[in-house]
């Protein structure tokens, strides 16, 4: 069993509270999923939880963590530069159950989620790997050591879509209590009974955690629906007890009038006048004192995000891509021949397939080819936002391109909308969270006017409460995209056109994405 007590989270470097005075206990049979938007904290908390050193460099901790023997596995977001450094075999070689495995349960490991049966004794550098890989290779390794409480953070990060189903199937079954981070929403809805949900308020000046034993859709439901109905009746009180308020000042109006116009000579009516008086003042101030306790309107936090320009868009007939390529190779691999696609108008393609068969290095060399040409403006966001990002500048030194005040403001505004609070707004961009660095990708998008995107797995950071409003506004999107994706609500609400990508090149699947899901 795993109990946390009274945590709290402080940012050493701006004083932000991240979670405050957080209690929990994960009970045997729980699958629980921490969310919140970009940047509230999911991350850090799944570190302190499994190893409270991991965060004290940035981090104050308050609280305690009773583990009672129980051993944790823990999948990290980001795998170590010196794990990167390894080779897939040292990586292995790092666990003393590895030795404990037959041939026969590596076998059978490596078939359940789609990778080699000799993966294990691979000499390739682990950072050469696909994203997708990674994933699998920690999940191996996770999995031979059998814990008896799985952490997993972004678990279903670049994992194909026979790997995402293998994982459902996996929390599912597990006997072992599981608590995680996911952007999925189709994961967290088939899997998690148990919502912790981390908000900041107020712009960042408070904080506020809800724990709820339900599935999410129910959660989701429950929580829109509360809101609303506490909304509507902050809203209902006000107005009635603004015409309260105004029904009195007329009674005071009119009591005023009469006491200026009353005779000196009428000393009762004037002693009469005055004791009204009073009795309208005290009955104010009780209505104005029950009007400090009245319904407030909740504090939320909904994701709100900026959209593209209405007016980018492409001629239906206009050829965006007419592409061919004859060998898709990467570190001097063969990946796949005979590579072609064609994209006219203001078409929305997503490339699939099966982690390592090369879609991020067909996206790049798309990339190359599309990015240089006039007659189109095209934008890039590519899988490591490393490729792209300086990460020691400020997400407003990113955005800039002349700094004057004007464009200042107005990239202040945008990252405001995005729920960054002032002070992130001037920090590295290497201590922002994986989605807040995706929020500037997507601004950068949006700055440029671009009418072609390129996106390689465009919601991977994205919260499931931000990645409705993303899909949305790509969906509306006036131009053309490109893009990589194993998010399934993605592809079946965005997708015109899906293409599975295999070592003989792409294939069109379905002009339709909900279609593709249906045949998965």
């Amino acid at each position: 069993m795993l109990q946390v007590q009274n945590l709290t989270l402080i940012h050493r470097q701006d004083l932000r509270t991240m979670v405050e005075d957080f209690t929990f206990t994960l009970q045997p049979g729980d699958k629980a999923v921490i969310i919140g938007e970009e940047g509230n904290g999911k991350s850090t908390l799944l570190q302190w939880i499994y190893n409270p050193t991991l965060v004290e460099d940035y981090v104050t901790a308050t609280g305690k963590r009773i583990l009672s023997g129980a051993v944790l596995g823990y999948l990290p977001q980001e795998l170590s530069a010196a794990d990167q450094a390894r080779t897939v075999y040292e990586f292995f070689c790092e666990s003393p159950v590895f030795w404990d495995q037959t041939p026969r349960d590596q076998a059978r490991l490596s078939r359940q989620l789609g990778l080699p049966e000799d993966f294990f004794y691979f000499d390739q550098p682990v950072r050469l790997l696909s994203g997708g890989e990674k994933i699998k290779m920690q999940l191996c390794r996770i999995v031979m050591e059998a814990p008896d409480i799985l952490l997993l953070d972004e678990p279903s990060n670049d994992i194909d879509i026979e790997t995402l189903e293998w994982l459902e199937n996996f929390i599912n079954q597990s006997a072992t209590p599981v608590l995680y981070v996911s952007h999925d929403e189709t994961l967290i809805e088939r899997t998690a009974n148990v919502i912790i949900h981390l908000e900041k308020l107020e712009r960042g000046r408070s904080v506020r955690h809800t724990i709820s034993r339900q599935d999410y859709r129910s959660y989701i439901t429950q929580r829109l629906a509360g809101i609303e109905k506490q909304t509507q009746l902050a809203y209902n009180e006000e107005r009635e007890y603004k015409k309260q308020m105004q029904r009195f000042y007329q009674i005071q109006q009119k009591v005023e009038h009469q006491q200026s116009s009353i005779s000196r000579q009428d000393p009762h009516g004037g002693r009469l006048l005055k004791k009204k008086m009073k009795a309208v003042k005290s009955q104010e101030r009780r209505f104005e004192k029950e009007h400090e306790t009245r319904t407030q309107v909740p504090h939320t936090e909904l994701a709100i995000l900026a959209s593209f320009d209405q007016s980018i868009s492409l001629p239906a007939g206009k050829t965006v891509v007419d592409f061919a390529l004859p060998r898709l190779e990467a570190g001097g691999r063969l990946l796949a021949t005979d590579v072609s696609l064609r994209v006219t108008g203001p078409e929305k393609v997503c490339i699939i397939g099966q982690n390592g068969c090369g879609k991020s290095t067909l996206m790049k060399a798309l990339a190359e080819t599309l990015l240089p040409r006039r007659d189109i403006q095209a934008s890039y966001m590519p899988q490591n936002y490393e490729d792209l990002l300086d990460l020691s500048r400020s997400p407003i030194d990113y955005l800039a391109e002349n700094g004057d005040k004007e464009e200042i403001t107005r990239i202040r505004t945008h990252l405001g909308s995005m729920r960054y609070t002032p002070d992130e707004m001037f920090h590295p961009i290497r201590e922002l969270s994986g989605g807040q660095k995706a929020k500037i990708l997507f601004l950068k998008m949006i700055f440029s006017g671009a009418n072609v995107l390129l996106l390689d797995e465009p919601t991977r950071n994205f919260s499931p409460l931000s990645s409705p409003v993303i899909r949305r506004i790509l969906k509306e999107f006036g131009g053309a995209i490109i893009s990589i994706s194993h998010d399934r609500k993605f592809i079946e609400e965005v997708a015109d056109s899906v293409y599975r990508l295999s070592g003989q090149g792409l294939e069109l699947v379905s002009r339709t994405g909900a279609h593709e899901l249906k045949e998965l």
